[in-house]
């Protein structure tokens, strides 16, 4: 009778949880799926007061037109090859300068360390005259080049692989170098087999910021079939508004917002693992 009694006290907590969760998760998650709404409705109904929270009958007419005159293929596809490259690039130079920190002695080896953590505080913003000015005496003003080599390293990747390294057990190296194996070739076999939870929980967060960018990307690139999609975004909604193809501006928004989705649904597993850092992977 005691256990009968204590069970739903202690999981009334629990119930108070999820409860909470599920009303943050709305909050949210709530623009979005307001968004997903009214890009499927017409202008009356958008400006209908009290909103209209139904879905509506131009999901195929707004969606169409958003595909067709917007320009989105030829956007998205700009994005999507910038996000990949600087998504590799990323990866690839953390994971080597992870290694070179955990695995390699060499003179300087603590300031410099520290010298990439501080490059932590220094948003890309600041350095957006020199970027330019760089970009310009390379002569890669609007061209994808400037969106994707001065972005292929990343003090954070860098970081999460030294952790990441730093947890594997020590014997794993002394046994690969006893077996002939050298730094290639036991990252190759040993370190990747164990890094996949961290390589997509870095990929997800880079690719995503790379979508996103909107600044550098509105200075160095003056060619529209060069530029990327959250930049064109602003110049398509200004155009839909502006003819009072509301729900048109709202689709383009809901279009160019699936990649990222995608990316995240797919590696949401790796993300959750890959921050564990602990050595059972």
């Amino acid at each position: 009778m005691r256990s009968a009694v204590v069970t739903p006290r202690r999981s009334r907590p629990k119930i108070f949880i999820h409860l909470a969760l599920i009303v943050i998760c709305f909050i949210v998650g709530f623009p979005m799926i307001f968004t997903i709404i009214k890009s499927t409705q017409n202008l009356g109904q958008i400006m209908a007061y009290p909103p209209n929270l139904m879905p509506g009958d131009q999901i195929v007419q707004n969606y169409t037109a958003a595909w067709n005159t917007s320009n989105l293929v030829r956007l998205m596809s700009n994005t999507i090859v910038v996000a990949v490259a600087v998504t590799l690039g990323k990866t690839i130079t953390s994971l080597l300068a992870g290694m070179a920190f955990v695995y390699f002695r060499f003179p300087l080896k603590g300031p410099l360390f520290i010298f990439v953590l501080l490059t932590l505080m220094m948003p890309t913003d600041i350095l957006i005259v020199a970027l330019f000015r760089l970009m310009g005496q390379l002569r890669w003003t609007n061209t994808l080049q400037a969106l994707i080599v001065p972005f292929l390293a990343s003090a954070t990747g860098t970081l999460l692989f030294r952790q990441h390294f730093s947890n594997i057990p020590a014997e794993l190296n002394d046994a690969a170098q006893i077996d002939g194996a050298g730094p290639f070739r036991y990252l190759r076999s040993i370190l990747i087999p164990l890094s996949w939870n961290v390589i997509g929980a870095l990929a997800m967060i880079q690719f995503i910021g790379v979508w996103n960018q909107y600044l550098w990307p509105l200075l160095i690139i003056n060619d529209n079939q060069r530029q990327l999609v959250q930049v064109a975004l602003k110049g398509i909604t200004v155009n839909a508004l502006d003819a009072g193809n509301w729900g048109v501006a709202l689709a383009a928004a809901v279009i160019a917002s699936i990649p990222p989705l995608i990316m995240f649904l797919a590696l949401q597993e790796s993300f959750l693992r890959g921050f564990t850092l602990t050595r059972e992977k």
